[in-house]
């Protein structure tokens, strides 16, 4: 066999590659000393972010969402012409009206947390219906809607929580919203790829790399570690 078969060829001579700087879709930076420590790492690698509401208490007004980004920009190196895009966190009571003040302040989402389904989600949404005078505002406006996609049915197996939701939370919220642009967020589960893949076309999702490096193994093996 010559192992020069499958070398790749040396680049021609004069030719570059220039990489697009990235944004960020899915950004936790918290607040005080956190938002001290973490910013700086992102705005040296990332233009823009999509920047998580779930504080304590949550960013649920467009007003807060404002505050919250002066603090972004005040914890910014200086000479960063890094971008926070700012999200409103979704409750049984947020009020409709709060959706056109969000969107004439610049607020680009709002994000749906399962009530108890992760990191400071005490204050999500316990019964979707509660929320759709708010999603029907969302549609018109042309807003979207940022999913943590996962039941918190302690009878439902951790690892088919993101698949449960697609069949009973998901798809229907999609029948019931047709013009709603709906992100469904850090999918792990091959379910959540091929419901996207063959999805409404205002139907999207991100990725969180590192998630994908965690199964069974990583949580049991050794004794139980949750994170």
């Amino acid at each position: 066999m010559n192992p020069t078969a499958s070398s790749p060829a040396p680049a021609p001579a004069g030719i570059s590659l220039t990489l697009t700087r990235p944004d960020d879709w899915h950004l936790h930076v918290r607040d005080g000393q956190a938002l001290q420590a973490v910013l700086p790492h992102t705005a040296a690698q990332f233009a823009r972010a999509v920047i998580m509401p779930n504080l304590r208490p949550p960013i649920t007004r467009a007003a807060d969402a404002m505050a919250y980004r002066k603090r972004i920009l005040a914890a910014l190196p200086a000479g960063s012409d890094f971008q926070p895009l700012m999200t409103l966190y979704l409750t049984d009571d947020l009020p409709v009206a709060e959706i056109e003040r969000a969107r004439e302040a610049g607020v680009v989402a709002v994000k749906l947390y399962p009530a108890g389904a992760t990191t400071h989600s005490d204050a999500g949404v316990t019964d979707l219906r509660r929320t759709y005078p708010v999603l029907e505002a969302m549609q018109r406006a042309g807003m979207p809607l940022l999913v943590h996609g996962e039941v918190t049915d302690p009878s439902v197996d951790l690892f088919d929580r993101e698949a449960v939701f697609i069949e009973t939370v998901l798809l229907p919220l999609r029948h019931d919203f047709p013009g709603l642009k709906i992100v469904l967020e850090h999918i792990t589960t091959r379910e959540a790829a091929d419901y996207v893949a063959g999805a409404h076309p205002l139907t999207a999702a991100t990725l969180t790399a590192h998630h994908l490096l965690y199964n069974r193994n990583a949580l049991f093996s050794g004794g139980l570690r949750p994170h």
